[in-house]
């Protein structure tokens, strides 16, 4: 019995890719080990390979499932410039009848060297163009793509001209001419380089042409065209010789200066083989018909040249209008002709793919039976179709079938094509639920309370009744992973991702999971898809200030007295957990002793000098940094620098040593306690002083009272000699006993006073 479930048919294509021009033979893959096949299954179940066109180009070999080159494939020739170029292709697989859709992608290789048209290129310049004028010149033809297409130009040496490499809206390169230096045709009439066309490959290819640029007299006026750019479409169908467009310019010079003649200029050969222009009317027609489904859209470079040499262009822009010309083709791929009268609906009975090489609507497909039978078609993808059975058969009823498949486009008018089928009766469904994705990427915020739904989960199940309804389920983290699925939960019957608890994004910012889709079948069919969450950061991190740290606020950074303007004081460093603008942070000064002094960094947090430091300036300040980040609502943390103005190490060894700050208490109990000592030393100097007044006038009392009872002395009491000079002693006689006479001398000076007491006479 041959079965084949339609979104059986469903599957991926197997993409693989091959450099073009390989030798025959060459090893493009292995299909076996694709489909999960041994090389005896393969064998057994008659795989063939079906190509998409006509001719095929590669083989499959059954015995070993190797896919090889049958025929050496040239990228250029089967695609020209289209990219990605791609052999497709099926693969068939019988008991149970199978398809698997391939294609093969030839990659470009650097085959072809760039080539010039023209090998020789005359221009003609008057010598009154100015330096910096631009002309436009023929391009050199390429037909690898990519890489290995053309890159650039060059030019060879000259005093008098440049290259630039230009691009077109299709990709090509195409050179421009800019004049260095005005021409003299006195000096010099001609000037002759060498023009290089380099590809990008390895190594590079190039081709070369020879510019001769003829240096023409005097020719005031240019040509004008009265549009720089001719948009045209143009009908797939017209035939050759069609008038597509008339492009005009006109010269203000008179005579044979202003006779103009059009030229195409060749940028491409297919251009030189599609149109051609009338030199004196500036009409352009078609040489050939045009194809839709090869070339959509050419572009055109016209040029205008007057009789006096110079020229003008102008770009045409032809776009190929599609007409529906070409019918749609039906291309059976496989046919199951005997089929159990037992098979169930939907049983495949035939493969087969409807090609239209119109586009649009023109290219729009559409299939259907004629007549009534028991069969329908299914769209298994674009342009490919199954024919299947719509409902139960009965072979004792009908024993043969000739289905007629047509295939019609949308056109106007509409095109169509046949085939008919033998379907011969002989006398069981199995599909598994498919996600819409393969991976679902949900996006929730950090902190989000449990519960919040992130989005939903859906598959399909061709089935019906029971097969088909879907159930969704987590898998189980394999043991030593991260424990994800503890995270979501997914509703069984409705495929609502919601969360168990609220995420954090600085512990997880992304993780994924398996999820299961199940049907209701005996025995079930599952399917499994990859869930992709990511956490999106919040702004719940204020920043945290790493330099200076927290509790150094009293060691302070020292600035020279000597300081310029922008002198480094130091660096704050701060980092914050959060991500993106969320951690993006600013430092501002928040607040300091002499606003005018510092500055900080917005984005560095450097503290530098915003002036000169000066004598004025306090010996020591206090700045408070703000760092803020970026997030909304934005958070920030502040940080304390004390700084000391110092001339020397000594001076920062006393600003360091006596910080106010943290010295200001004991400062104040010393200050006190000086105070007291002054206070006692004065009232002890005062009470001396007090005390000697008094010990000196008692003395004198004391004295005038002794002489007035005593007799005066006699002259020869006292000699010249008995007087020492110096005050130390008095010699002489008196009528006191020697015992108890005594001079007291009280000497003067320099504001002291003080008591000698001398020895006795004796």
């Amino acid at each position: 019995i041959l079965l084949l479930c339609i979104s059986g048919m469903k599957a991926e294509t197997a993409r693989y890719s091959v450099p073009e021009e390989e030798e025959k033979g060459s090893f493009v893959a292995n299909i076996a080990q694709d489909l999960g096949l041994t090389a005896e299954e393969l064998s057994a179940r008659q795989a063939r390979l079906v190509p998409d066109g006509e001719k095929q180009y590669l083989h499959l070999n059954q015995h070993t499932g190797d896919l090889v080159v049958r025929e050496q494939m040239d990228r250029e020739e089967l695609c020209g410039q289209t990219e990605p170029c791609l052999v497709r292709f099926e693969v068939l697989l019988e008991s149970p009848l199978q398809s698997f859709r391939g294609e093969v992608r030839l990659t470009d290789i650097n085959d072809h060297a760039p080539v010039f048209l023209n090998k020789e290129i005359v221009l003609k310049v008057p010598e009154s163009a100015m330096p910096e004028t631009r002309f436009l010149l023929e391009s050199a033809q390429d037909p690898d793509v990519g890489n290995n297409s053309l890159q650039h130009y060059s030019i060879s040496s000259n005093e008098y001209f440049r290259v630039y490499t230009r691009r077109r809206n299709d990709g090509r390169r195409y050179p421009e001419l800019v004049l260095n230096r005005a021409l003299d045709r006195e000096q010099q009439a001609e000037v002759a380089f060498s023009i290089t066309a380099v590809d990008g490959g390895t190594p590079p290819r190039s081709g070369t042409a020879l510019i001769r640029v003829i240096v023409l007299d005097m020719n005031d006026n240019i040509p004008v065209f009265t549009r720089s750019l001719y948009k045209v479409p143009v009908m797939e169908n017209s035939s050759q010789d069609t008038i597509v467009v008339v492009v005009s310019a006109s010269d203000l010079d008179s005579g044979t200066n202003g006779e103009i003649a059009y030229s195409i200029v060749q940028n491409s050969e297919e251009n030189f083989k599609t149109f051609k222009i009338n030199t004196e009317t500036g009409q352009i027609r078609l040489k050939k018909t045009l194809d839709y489904e090869e070339t959509k859209t050419y572009e055109i470079d016209v040029q205008a040249t007057d009789g006096g040499g110079l020229s003008a262009h102008c770009k045409v822009e032809v776009q190929v209008e599609d007409v529906n010309d070409n019918a749609p083709e039906v291309i059976i791929t496989s046919l199951t002709s005997t089929l159990s009268e037992a098979a169930p609906p939907n049983t495949v009975v035939a493969l087969f793919n409807v090609r239209d090489r119109d586009s649009g609507d023109n290219g729009r497909t559409t299939c259907e039976l004629l007549g009534e039978q028991p069969f329908s078609i299914s769209l298994l993808a674009a342009g490919a179709y199954a024919l299947v059975t719509s409902e139960s058969l009965d072979r004792e009823q009908v024993a043969e079938y000739n289905v007629t498949v047509r295939a019609r486009d949308e056109g106007s008018p509409a095109l169509s094509s046949s085939k008919t089928l033998f379907v011969r009766l002989l006398d069981v469904n199995d599909n598994a639920p498919t996600f819409t994705q393969d991976i679902y990427t949900m996006v929730i915020s950090e902190n989000e309370p449990a519960g919040t739904s992130l989005g939903r989960l859906s598959a399909t199940d061709a089935d019906e009744g029971e097969n088909a309804r879907v159930r969704y389920a987590i898998e189980a983290s394999p043991p030593g992973t991260s424990a994800a699925a503890s995270f979501l939960s997914v509703d069984a019957d409705k495929g609502t991702v919601r969360t168990l608890r609220p995420l954090d994004y600085e512990k997880v910012r992304a993780f994924e999971l398996a999820v299961r889709a199940s049907d209701s079948g005996s025995p079930a069919l599952s399917t499994q898809a990859v869930l992709c969450v990511l956490v999106q950061d919040k702004n719940d991190n204020a920043p945290v200030v790493l330099h200076p740290p927290a509790d150094s606020s009293a060691a302070g950074e020292l600035v020279p007295r000597w300081a310029q303007s922008d002198y480094l004081v130091a660096k704050v460093v701060a980092v914050d957990a959060d991500a993106g603008q969320n951690a993006w942070l600013s430092y501002e000064l928040a607040k300091a002793t002499e606003p005018g002094l510092f500055r900080v960094g917005l984005h560095s947090g450097e503290v530098r000098t915003a002036r000169a430091v000066t004598e004025r300036d306090a010996p020591r300040q206090r700045l408070v940094l703000l760092v803020r980040d970026r997030g909304q609502p934005p958070r920030s943390a502040t940080v304390t620098l004390a700084l000391a103005l110092v001339q020397d190490f000594s001076d920062a060894f006393l600003q360091l040593g006596h910080d106010p700050a943290s010295r200001q208490q004991p400062q104040e109990a010393e200050e006190d306690m000086l105070t007291t000592y002054l206070i006692a030393s004065l009232g002890c100097v005062s009470s001396l002083f007090l005390l000697s007044v008094l010990t000196l006038a008692a003395a004198k009392l004391c004295k005038a009272r002794l002489r007035a009872h005593l007799s005066p002395p006699s002259p020869s009491c006292y000699t010249d000699g008995d007087f020492v000079s110096d005050g130390v002693d008095v010699a002489g006689m008196g009528t006191l006993s020697p015992a108890y006479r005594y001079e007291v001398c009280l000497t003067t000076g320099s504001g002291r006073s003080e008591f000698q007491f001398l020895r006795p006479v004796l």
